[in-house]
């Protein structure tokens, strides 16, 4: 393969979508600097003839239009179909001889015309060996041409075909490098990469390769449910993508199953007809590929049935992520990358198999046309350069005889340009002075991430899929909007918690600093409601913790602040100062107990079990041991408290919980004014008891209400370590306040 760029394009256009990586190799690394993953308006093999050809067009321009392929050199991959790979080892011949032996053991191993196919060939065997392995590579004309029609419409130049398994064979041999696959011939890995028709099976060792393509991928499947539903193939697609989720599951995977069975069967035979083959070889593991390995069960079924361990590769081992690039979407797509990322290998010069299965006239055209345009331009610059020799010899002459004026503006212009230049000089000799005013004036934007980050923190002891995996599906739901799939849970079940408000205010004194008042009980006055002469509870009395804790039962009224610190008092001992936050948080939880996801009794060191005041406990353990933040005195209540009472429109509910409503919830159709859950529209007010379709009353002929959500305001403070000695950021000062009206419940 000649001199290799620094980086390449490779394209794979599977049934599903067209995959591409834009791959660069410099200083030894190679990264990924862009990628797509397009998919077709139908699945191809569903279509034949002039719509597939469309498709695929239409999908190639997409491409084009968000890609600029610039000179970057184009790898394509040709399908496993009708492809042939045989390792021969050659009898002793010199050297120069070998192209001629392998074009005779070409012509009798590969099982088509030898002139009705493209071919290519490499030496597999290391140098120093004794014995002479080489690798014959081929597929039918009439593939490779197909192929290359569809890129020559769309004006695309490809430089390099090679053949998917061979491309998932330079996949493995290149980030898989340092393993059992590139340091032995004795044990062998299986790629298997199952597509939308076909699945490819590539047994791999270090030197040598064995494929078969099985006629059988995830189209399979969505037939097998297509037959059992009587419905269309389109939307029996859409019901496997979503099988786990539908309520039809087990009828789904019942429909499948016959498919799962044949498609085992077709690995298992083929794997033991190589083990029968290769007795010396022993099958180590499996790395699974393709669109068909994100079924559900699927890889779990093909293990227990195959006996060999399987791995979904979720990320590339020797593949670094270039800045431009989103390593999350990325990563997303790994499983569809393992055709491109062999492709793009071989594209800069890495690969274990480097053969090239462009057609040779249209390798020699492409020299040629490459050599062309030097030619031309080499006799045009010569042509040029006599000319415009001839005609300077001549100008210079005139020129020099007539314009004794022009030599004199030109002296003036040099000495201008000398004085200009000892102007410039004196400017440059600022440049140290007028650098050290710059750097002084951007050190104001040295800590301008600090207060985002606390804000992040915080978020992150909330509820969420990493602090309660149970409820997962949950928090997924309400990360994408889907209120249905949310409401599945009984409200009172949810362990969530939404942020009203947040407000973080710098001090460098968090020993003198009182807690803030933004977070105080406000905002909506007692009202009275029809039929409610006096408020029930089922206890009127607050409860109050040794820490500060203060769980409201009745009507909201500000929590005692306790003894704090002997601050001022004769006798005190002066504390250190210490520079930090005072955050109050407000927000509701429509979970039963409120305080067991805030600190639930007894949880200790038992991380399953900690509440939101746990983690904030416990910071540098959920940040790894490096968390800038430390929660200050958790058991002075001067220095946190944590108020909880539960949301009612009579009592003074903290603002910004829930959202004003009318609605018919008491008997004889009168409406009633509630408070509402903003995105599930629930109600999280209290309500009145009904009985009877009557409102439930007490001896004394009182309105019994029961409660639904509750409100929580917690005021804290947090040390700030390894803080400045003196914060030069705008916004940290006392008067620095950050506020966040964003519904939060954290991921």
């Amino acid at each position: 393969m000649p001199a290799q760029p620094n980086s390449v394009w490779a394209i794979d256009i599977g049934n599903n979508s067209l995959k591409a990586l834009h791959l660069s190799y410099t200083g030894g690394a190679v990264e990924v600097i862009g990628f797509d993953n397009t998919h077709h308006g139908k699945i191809l093999n569903s279509v034949g003839g002039a719509e597939r050809d469309e498709l695929i067009a239409l999908s190639l321009r997409e491409f084009v239009t968000q890609n600029d392929l610039g000179k970057d050199d184009v790898i394509v991959s040709v399908p496993s179909q009708n492809s042939f790979a045989r390792f021969v080892n050659l009898p002793p011949v010199e050297r120069k001889r070998i192209p001629e032996i392998v074009r005779f053991e070409a012509a009798q191993q590969i099982p088509f015309d030898i002139d009705d196919v493209q071919w290519d060939w490499q030496t597999m065997s290391e140098p120093d060996s004794a014995q002479t392995k080489v690798g014959i590579f081929a597929i039918k004309n009439e593939v490779v041409t197909s192929a290359l029609e569809h890129f020559g419409r769309e004006n695309i130049t490809v430089r390099y075909v090679q053949m998917a398994p061979m491309a998932l064979y330079n996949y493995a041999m290149f980030d898989y490098e340092g393993t059992d696959l590139t340091r032995s011939d004795s044990r062998a890995t299986v790629i298997l990469d199952i597509g939308a028709a076909n699945t490819d099976l590539v047994v791999a060792t270090r030197s040598s390769v064995w494929q078969r393509c099985i006629p059988m991928g995830g189209n399979a499947f969505t037939r097998a449910i297509a037959d059992a539903f009587k419905i269309s193939f389109d939307k029996a697609e859409k019901l496997k993508r979503t099988a786990a989720m539908s309520k039809y599951a087990r009828q789904i995977f019942q429909a499948m199953r016959p498919v799962f069975s044949d498609l085992a069967s077709e690995i298992q035979r083929s794997l033991g007809f190589y083990s029968n083959s290769n007795s010396d070889t022993k099958l180590s593991k499996v790395i699974a590929l393709g669109g068909g390995t994100k079924m559900r069960g699927l890889l779990k079924y093909l293990q227990q049935t195959i006996q060999i361990p399987i791995e979904r590769p979720d990320s590339f081992k020797r593949l670094a992520i270039g800045s431009g690039v989103s390593a999350a979407k990325f990563h997303d797509n790994v499983g569809d990358f393992g055709i491109v990322y062999g492709l793009a290998v071989q594209g800069v010069g890495l690969a274990r198999v480097e053969c090239n299965l462009l057609p040779r006239s249209i390798a020699r055209s492409m020299a040629w046309a490459g050599k062309a345009k030097y030619f031309i331009a080499a006799a045009c610059i010569l042509l040029l350069v006599s000319l415009m020799c001839l005609l300077r010899a001549s100008l210079d002459g005139i020129g020099y005889r007539n314009k004794s004026g022009v030599r004199a503006d030109i002296n003036n212009i040099i000495q201008a340009a000398s004085q200009a230049q000892t102007r410039l000089d004196t400017e440059k000799s600022k440049a140290a002075a007028s650098k050290a005013i710059m750097e002084k004036e951007f050190e104001l934007f040295n800590y301008r991430d600090i207060i985002p980050l606390l804000h992040e923190t915080i978020i992150s002891t909330l509820p969420n899929s990493h602090n309660n995996p149970e409820q997962k599906q949950l928090y997924q739901a309400f990360d994408i909007g889907d209120v249905e799939s949310a409401c599945k849970i009984a409200r009172k079940d949810r362990k969530q918690i939404f942020i009203t408000s947040m407000s973080v205010q710098f001090t460098d004194d968090l020993v003198s600093e009182k807690l803030s008042t933004l977070g105080s009980v406000r905002g909506r006055p007692r009202r009275d409601r029809t039929s409610r002469k006096k408020e029930e509870y089922k206890d009127e009395d607050d409860e109050h913790s040794e820490f500060g804790i203060v769980r409201r039962r009745g009507p909201a009224r500000r929590a005692m602040p306790g003894r704090g610190p002997a601050r001022g008092r004769p006798g005190a001992t002066m504390e250190k100062k210490e520079a930090g936050f005072v955050v109050a948080i407000t927000g509701y939880s429509p979970y039963r107990d409120l305080g067991e996801l805030m600190e639930p009794i007894g949880a200790g060191n038992d991380r399953s079990r900690w509440g939101v005041v746990n983690r904030l406990l416990h910071l540098d353990e959920i940040a790894d041991g490096n968390s800038p933040f430390k929660l200050y005195k958790r058991t002075d209540v001067s220095h946190f408290k944590l108020e909880i009472g539960k949301v009612s429109v009579e009592e003074q509910t903290p603002a910004g919980v829930g959202l004003s409503e009318y609605r018919d919830i008491k008997p004889g159709g009168i409406t009633e004014e509630v408070l509402i859950d903003p995105m599930t529209r629930e109600v999280i007010s209290d309500v009145a008891e009904l009985e009877e379709g009557k409102e439930k009353l007490d001896r004394s002929g009182n309105v019994i209400y029961k409660a639904n959500d509750h409100w929580f305001i917690l005021n804290a403070k947090f040390i700030w370590q390894n803080a400045p000695a003196k914060p030069l950021v705008p916004g940290l000062t006392r008067a620095g306040v950050a506020r966040s009206g964003i519904r939060r419940t954290g991921r």
